[in-house]
């Protein structure tokens, strides 16, 4: 018991040591943008985050239904058109595009480049 006390500990503590690195990188990263006179985005609220990793593992465009399909959530109108509306926020942020009506990509990263912003998620 002793030894698993002593492992969970280590382990929070290896854990809190990254999230504190990370905090700093990204502390780091908002003050050269600022510096550079470059306005970051946000970071993606809750509910938003997975959408673009969704994009990621189909490595293609995909429709609302597609995107509730791969989330594992449900593909009643209600769901598809909650999720038509992330859809529509993130291409606002320039994180996805929507090449033709209902389809959506990924915004490819040297877009990001010729918009001058530095995107922080």
């Amino acid at each position: 018991m002793h030894l698993q006390i002593g492992l969970l500990t280590e382990q929070l503590a290896a854990a809190e040591r990254t999230l504190e690195r990370l905090d700093i990188t990204r502390e780091t990263m908002l003050e050269l943008a600022a510096e550079d006179g470059i306005e970051p985005l946000e970071p993606l609220p809750p509910g938003y985050r997975e959408v673009p990793a969704a994009f990621e593992r189909a490595g293609r465009g995909l429709r609302a239904k597609e995107v509730c399909e791969i989330l594992g959530i449900g593909t009643e109108p209600r769901h598809t058109e909650s999720v038509r509306g992330k859809l529509k926020r993130l291409v606002d942020r320039d994180i996805l595009t929507e090449p033709e009506p209902g389809l959506f990509t990924l915004t490819p990263p040297e877009a990001d480049l010729t918009r001058g912003r530095i995107k922080l998620k």
